[in-house]
């Protein structure tokens, strides 16, 4: 099954350092406020997926969603989340570890986007407001 999330080794390295640290972990990608487009880290409960929040999956068994006006945009690509050095401006978890989350994307293939509207998964699945 295509996978519209996934994280690099040293992302889920991260995550389980992280993890350790903080106990369950939630995952947003930003639509640009204070720290551009980056994904998001905040301990589970800190940050509350509302009803225009798009689930996109998992990565390092957490959570991951995107706001829906910014997924209308991104619907066609597979989000990569990768761990770079510098310190990104963000309230973000990662941000006094000296590295920041990132996220790469591919297009899907031709393919891929056959699977994922058979699956019904081409919409993403919409977060219940909490």
């Amino acid at each position: 099954m295509v996978e519209r999330v996934l994280a690099t080794p040293a992302a889920l390295e991260l995550i389980d350092t992280l993890r350790e640290r903080h106990g369950p972990l939630f995952f947003h990608q930003s639509g640009g406020c204070c720290d551009g487009s980056a994904p998001m880290c905040f301990m589970d409960g800190e940050f509350k997926p509302g009803g225009q929040d798009v689930r996109l999956g998992e990565i390092g068994g957490c959570p991951f969603y995107m706001g829906a006006a910014q997924f209308a945009y991104w619907e066609h690509t597979q989000l990569i989340i990768d761990v770079v050095p510098g310190r990104g401006a963000s309230f973000s978890l990662e941000a006094p570890e000296g590295v920041r989350f990132l996220t790469r994307s591919r297009l899907f293939t031709d393919a891929e986007l056959d699977e994922l509207r058979r699956d019904g998964s081409m919409g993403g699945d919409m977060a219940k407001s909490a």
